[in-house]
């Protein structure tokens, strides 16, 4: 058996059936086996194809081999439809429409599997994982998907399978009916009665072309199932050549809401929202202060409810001016791919967010970008940090370094002379360090910690494979006061005396991504050690 799993990490997927209208409300669940294999050959096409990575004869058994129909096991799901209007020029005269955007909605943790009873040969199960992989969406472009061949699974329970025409229907089933390819012997018959109830009459007369025009039929099932769906409407198909319709059962509550959760008997409070960046084109890390600004804006405007914004995100008291305890919202932008582009975003308040900003949270799905590319947002969850294990700013260690440029809220002392003012410590007076350390005075386990600072040149933020200076990050916020300093910002590692918790974020924008540290483990901080001895640049003080 081959079985196939995806997942869509965006919690929607969209697809209308065959021959319905988007303003139907239909949404085509299970996928139709037609368009699991359309998919598989499209992928194909423009990302396999060339230099004959995957050969041609290679993707034509593979799309023989899952004619067969498979079966699903689904998960839990419901409906949901948006509505908007659709902008058409009609003569001179610009007009909307009314569109409504079904889909269905599911967890992206969830997965849906598709079984096909057939062993493929080596070479075509190593094209259909590396297809898989390659798979960005399913159905419409708006659907994300990841997809993977499972590796030592030999069957599935499904719970929506083929039934044979006239079988009495299992309980709590119902009956759909999906577009399915036609396998390549029976796709050969029916090529065969189809042009021999389309020749031209036995009396040698012309067939009156104006009346009745005999579509073109594909020489295969593998050239029908690269047909475009456009051509073959114009072309009067009412139903795809090779295709036809296959009658399958599936839950009889396929799209129950799931029920009410019980009301939470703790008092445990909700300090923490972590959302996934979705966009086609995301932003760098090195415009952090300016995406966790957008974003802040977007939550000081979905938070006002007609009684002023949320306390929580503007940071003001109810007498207007702004709080000093730093307690308000905190909005965290991590680059945790094989580059320097941010993938996830976490918004972390120790006074709490309550339910107007829970609410906001929950309204937020995208803010503005730069080139007319918006920055889409996916909210994973509301809770504590002891819910999102895959944040590493939540961690626990001794050694915190650098994630983003540390920028001193003062500014460095110099003599009438020029002279640097220097402390104790040999840092001068209003520099980085300096600032770094007195920060951490107001610690609770900082009083003992020491620093060391990463020379420029060294190029010490790394992500994935690139690494950065802090002259290539953003560092000045063009809205908002704020005390800051003349520095673009250094790099630091701070040691503790005993393991601290995160998050770790000080200095000027601290509030906006900038000054964030992210714990580093014993082994690398041991390896930090070495190349700053190696490269004789490092300056080390103790609070």
């Amino acid at each position: 058996m081959t079985i196939l799993e995806l997942r869509f990490p965006a919690g929607r997927y969209h697809a209308t059936p065959w021959g319905r209208h988007v303003n139907e409300g239909a949404v085509e669940w299970p996928p139709s086996p037609w368009r699991i294999v359309r998919a598989l050959i499209a992928t194909w096409y423009l990302k396999a194809r060339k230099d004959e990575e995957i050969p041609e004869r290679t993707i034509r058994g593979l799309a023989d081999a899952l004619s067969q129909p498979p079966v699903f096991r689904l998960p839990r799901a419901t409906t949901a439809h948006t509505r908007h209007y659709m902008p058409y020029n009609e003569g001179k005269n610009e007009k909307t429409t009314k569109v409504f955007d079904t889909f269905v909605q599911l967890s992206e943790r969830d997965a849906m599997l598709v079984a096909w009873d057939v062993a493929l040969p080596t070479e075509q199960l190593a094209a259909l994982q590396t297809l898989a992989g390659r798979l960005s969406y399913f159905g419409r472009a708006e659907s994300l998907a990841e997809a993977c061949v499972l590796k030592g699974v030999t069957t599935i329970e499904p719970n929506a399978a083929p039934v044979s025409e006239g079988a009495a229907l299992p309980a709590k089933t119902e009956l759909i009916r999906l577009l399915a390819p036609m396998t390549p012997v029976d796709y050969k018959t029916w090529r065969k009665d189809f042009l021999a109830a389309n020749e031209p009459p036995a009396n040698g007369k012309k067939r009156d072309t104006k009346k009745v025009k005999a579509p073109e039929i594909p020489d295969d099932l593998f050239a029908a199932l690269h047909a475009d769906t456009g051509e073959l409407r114009s072309a009067g198909w009412n139903l795809p050549p090779g295709a036809l319709y296959l009658n399958y059962i599936r839950p009889q509550n396929a799209f129950a809401r799931a029920s009410n959760p019980r009301p939470r008997q703790s008092k445990a409070s909700v300090t923490v929202a972590r959302y996934a960046v979705v966009s086609a084109v995301e932003p760098s890390i090195t415009q952090a202060v300016s995406v966790a600004d957008r974003v802040h804006d977007a939550l000081c405007k979905w938070s006002d409810q007609g009684k002023g914004r949320a306390t929580v995100f503007t940071g003001l008291g109810d007498d207007g001016k702004p709080n000093t305890d730093h307690r308000h919202a905190h909005i965290f932008c991590e680059a945790n791919g094989p580059r320097d582009a941010i993938t996830h975003i976490t918004i972390w308040a120790p006074m709490e967010f309550n339910e107007a900003a829970c609410l906001a949270l929950r309204r937020l799905n995208k803010v503005w970008g730069h080139g007319g590319h918006e920055i889409r947002l996916v909210l994973h969850g509301i809770g504590q940090p002891a819910d999102f294990k895959d944040c590493a700013l939540f961690g626990k260690a001794r050694v915190w370094s650098s994630l983003t440029p540390f920028v001193s809220t003062r500014h460095a002392k110099t003599f009438r002379d020029g002279r640097p003012k220097m402390d104790g410590s040999g840092w001068q007076v209003g520099s980085g360090a300096h600032d770094l350390l007195r920060l951490l005075a107001l610690h609770p386990q900082g009083t003992s910690a020491t620093i060391k600072q990463f020379a420029e040149r060294m190029r010490p933020f790394q992500f994935g494979n690139r690494r950065l200076r802090s002259l290539q990050f953003q560092t000045f916020r063009h809205d908002g006061g704020g005390s800051r300093g003349s520095s673009s910002g250094n790099a630091f590692t701070i040691t503790f005396p005993e393991p601290v918790s995160g998050p770790l974020a000080l200095g000027y924008g601290s509030h906006f991504g900038l000054g964030l540290f992210h714990p580093i483990m014993d082994l690398e901080a041991a390896q930090l050690d070495e190349d700053d001895s190696d490269a004789s640049t490092g300056n080390r003080s103790k609070l």
